[in-house]
């Protein structure tokens, strides 16, 4: 009979089971589980609302609950209680792998509003194979086959599933965290030496920045703002989270403040909820008057104006979208690509493709970190530890490799 609803299971998409962030917290079990179903439904609630204050983590924390219950319940045919630790490896594969009717070619909704209703969307899937910009721009396109995990992934499951257990621990819902009885977590993630950190090339960011001020100069309607928002995500490395409007941050104008040395610092809410002052350069200062000029303020913002940092372009109010700031870089970056290829460098060109906004605080920070003390990078940056802003020092990299370019195999 398990073995029936096994297959049966890997044949169909699962339902949906946790709504988005701000409906969290009115959810209730469906009603086609059973009892203990139910249970590990509601203490897997109770997890997330710990994690309401960041959007990210959320979102993180519900995906590999989620996949995990679905497994456990419609694959396995068990519930939370019952899992031990050849179970987490075993999903740990699953996850790997799996089934095709698990796997969806694009990104969608969890729930949709229908007549007043939240209902699960049919077409979301637990698993999202996609592929690099490149690929798509040459036709490529994303296949259930393609499916892969990285190495990354895989080690994010793990951490998470680890707190996710540690949780129903201390709630007293298990007795045990099968995660941590898990002694040979290689065989999942295999441990490289260095890991490349994504960036743009000297040329490249000087030919986006270009790029962007010559739209400014074209189009300052809609191009003040990308290039404002380019050089804010460089110079102070901002991630793209940190310049939208939320529940937990609304980055506004009084977020640059001089102190009594008369110096300016950028205040912001990263990653965990966390606060952090960022030193402002003058360039960046030079960037923030140019985007008020433009936006009919003074020269520099008092601690009294709370206006929004950027605006919308149409209506009142914030960004509240990271999707639009994306939309707003991909289009320099776009006009940048064509550039590169114009000035006959094709391999910047098309290495530039698959760039991200992310990319943008990578490059600030490599950058800096090569002439500025690692420490003031690292609190500017929000790092957890200098071994993290290591990670961006080449520096070394390139003086190892050019005192092994002339080494001899034979006199």
């Amino acid at each position: 009979m398990a073995q029936n609803a096994n297959y049966s299971s890997k044949r169909r998409p699962p339902v949906v089971l946790f709504d988005a962030m701000a409906y969290v917290e009115e959810q209730t079990p469906p009603n086609s589980l059973t009892k203990n179903q139910r249970n590990d439904f509601i203490a897997t609630i109770n997890f997330l609302k710990c994690y309401t204050g960041s959007q990210g983590t959320f979102n993180a924390y519900r995906r590999e609950t989620e996949r995990l219950l679905q497994w456990t319940w419609l694959i396995e045919d068990k519930t939370l209680t019952q899992i031990k630790r050849e179970d987490i490896e075993a999903f740990i594969k699953f996850c790997q792998k799996p089934p095709k009717a698990w796997i969806g070619l694009k990104k969608a909704p969890r729930f949709i509003d229908r007549e007043g209703l939240r209902i699960p969307n049919a077409e979301w899937r637990p698993f999202v194979v996609t592929i690099s910009k490149s690929a798509h721009r040459k036709g490529e396109r994303p296949t259930k086959e393609a499916y892969e995990p990285s190495q990354n992934t895989i080690k994010e499951i793990l951490a998470i599933l680890s707190s996710y257990f540690n949780y129903l621990l201390q709630e007293e819902y298990l007795p045990v965290n099968p995660v941590a009885l898990i002694r040979q977590k290689s065989k999942f993630v295999q441990k490289r030496q260095s890991q490349k950190i994504r960036r743009l090339s000297e040329l490249q960011w000087q030919t986006v920045i270009n790029t962007a001020e010559r739209m400014a100069e074209e189009n300052p309607q809609s191009h003040e703002r990308t290039l404002f928002i380019l050089s804010a995500l460089y110079s102070m490395y901002l991630r793209i989270s940190e310049l939208v409007a939320s529940d937990r941050w609304t980055p506004t104008m009084n977020d640059f403040h001089k102190d009594h040395n008369g110096l300016w610092w950028f205040t912001t809410v990263g990653k965990g909820n966390k606060e952090r002052q960022i030193a402002v350069s003058d360039a960046m200062l030079k960037a923030l008057k140019r985007w008020r000029k433009y936006l009919g303020l003074s020269q520099l913002p008092t601690p009294a104006d709370q206006s929004p940092l950027i605006p919308k372009l149409k209506g009142k109010g914030a960004i509240t979208n990271t999707t639009h700031i994306r939309s707003i870089v991909q289009v320099c970056f776009d006009r940048a690509i064509i550039q590169l290829s114009a000035d006959g460098q094709k391999a910047e060109s098309e290495a530039l493709i698959d760039a991200t906004v992310h990319w943008l605080r990578h490059t600030g920070i490599s950058d800096d970190v090569k002439i500025r003390p690692r420490e003031h990078v690292r609190d500017d940056a929000g790092h957890s530890s200098s071994a993290i802003t290591d990670k961006y020092i080449d520096v070394e990299l390139v003086e190892r490799h050019r005192s092994a370019k002339r080494k001899l195999i034979s006199g």
